[in-house]
């Protein structure tokens, strides 16, 4: 939910997916919260082109690994919309499906961290929702 003049409105989701310029920016001056934050709330949920979701995905995973497993308790705290621990935990998900060297491992970290903020019902809506990331 986005909060616009005192009004709670529904978080929609942008159809071109995270801006990479701005996200590289962001990792590059240090600011891995941010990035993680402006690539959950681009995700190009709705979309119907595979090319921009998958651009999406490797722009997330990319933010994802490059927050330290000492970091992710504080990248975990500032997500604090429920629909954006569930697009958290699509990205995840979508990470185990193309492995990595040593991605899985923090993948899961990643995974333990959001399942605990967003609960069984997080995975329940992520595994039933038909709007893949």
């Amino acid at each position: 939910m986005r909060t616009t003049s005192g009004r709670t409105t529904a978080w929609t989701a942008p159809q071109s997916g995270p801006d990479e310029t701005e996200i590289t920016t962001l990792l590059t001056q240090g600011k891995v919260v941010e990035a993680l934050l402006s690539a959950l709330q681009n995700a190009p949920l709705r979309c119907k082109n595979q090319i921009v979701k998958d651009h999406a995905l490797n722009i997330t995973l990319r933010v994802l690994l490059s927050i330290k497993s000492t970091q992710i308790d504080q990248a975990i705290d500032t997500v604090d919309q429920n629909d954006l621990i569930d697009v958290l935990m699509k990205y995840i998900y979508r990470g185990f499906e193309i492995p990595s060297e040593g991605s899985s491992g923090h993948l899961l970290q990643w995974h333990e961290k959001a399942f605990a903020k967003g609960g069984v019902g997080c995975i329940v809506r992520v595994l039933s929702d038909t709007n893949r990331a």
